[in-house]
């Protein structure tokens, strides 16, 4: 049976190549139909798999409480996070992206504090302190005065931000909602046991696919969801970003989460920082310095001091 921590480092690899697949699907789709389809195909294909498992396409015995928490976390995850996140790939690109979700372990720290009563160390002051240290020591550099500079554009910045608040933030609500959510099931419900995370995930998606079909209606770009697969050459890491991302990756992260606790399910998926550092040198041929290696296994091992 895979451990929480197994899971986790899976998950990390899941959103390595997720980020990818995205940063590539975004610039030649856009990001707003991208997440819309992200959202509507996860819908589909877990309302498939609901039926075919449980026996029904819909969550059963979730009551309000349990939608309740569920559209907040994907409001925060989904909507806020994921807007910002695949925001920053076009701005900053998505190794940058992701170096700024190691900011998700502090937010789902106090989150976790906040809504679920779990304890946070005095060492966590230190975490916050060590992990933004890592994350200035990749975005930084020196200019030709030998002064040390911002390379990053601040509006990159301050969505890289939000998008680790809202994965954070999100991840705590989630887990929130499944402790509800579990406490409803009967005791012979061992097949909506078992496809819970997944029940979480598509109502998460709901609030995702509400949220992002809103924006793309006010920004009058309906017209982009049609011509989102005109060539393969979008719609093949399109698929990648859904497959892996909303689909199976957050389901499995959701999973991780009820098998751990947020923090440590969080630290260590929040690896893909370093994870990505390669596979983006080989696909967008991006140098792989030694600073943001660096930088981001430090902004990493500050993360994780919030969960000694």
């Amino acid at each position: 049976m895979l451990t929480g921590e197994i899971l986790s480092l899976t998950v990390a690899v899941m959103w390595t190549f997720t980020a990818i697949f995205a940063e590539m699907a975004s610039r030649r789709m856009g990001a707003l139909p991208l997440n819309v389809w992200r959202m509507a195909v996860t819908i589909a294909a877990i309302m498939m798999l609901l039926w075919c498992t449980a026996g029904s396409p819909w969550p059963q015995y979730a009551d309000g409480r349990v939608w309740a928490w569920m559209l907040a976390s994907g409001f925060m995850g989904f909507v806020f996070g994921d807007y910002c996140l695949f925001g920053s790939y076009l701005l900053i690109g998505s190794r940058f992206g992701q170096l700024f979700m190691t900011l998700a372990g502090p937010f789902a720290a106090l989150s976790s504090w906040l809504v679920l009563g779990e304890s946070m160390s005095w060492i966590a002051l230190l975490g916050m302190v060590v992990t933004v240290a890592g994350i200035s020591i990749s975005i930084c550099a020196r200019d030709e005065a030998g002064h040390r500079r911002v390379r990053l554009p601040v509006k990159g910045i301050l969505l890289g931000l939000g998008a680790g608040m809202g994965q954070g933030v999100g991840l705590v609500l989630s887990k929130a909602g499944i402790q509800c959510y579990e406490s409803l099931l009967p005791p012979d419900a061992a097949a909506t046991q078992t496809m819970l995370p997944f029940a979480a995930t598509m109502m998460r998606a709901l609030m995702g696919l509400l949220g992002f079909g809103l924006m793309l209606l006010w920004q009058g770009r309906t017209r982009q969801l049609a011509s989102a697969w005109a060539s393969r050459r979008t719609a093949l890491p399109a698929l990648g970003a859904i497959l892996l991302g909303p689909l199976f990756g957050v389901s499995l992260s959701l999973h991780a989460v009820h098998l751990t606790s947020a923090g440590v399910a969080q630290t260590l998926m929040s690896l893909t920082p370093v994870f990505i550092l390669w596979p983006s040198h080989v696909f967008f041929g991006t140098p792989v310095r030694m600073r943001e290696v660096a930088g981001a296994t430090i902004a990493i091992a500050g993360a994780s001091l919030f969960f000694l």
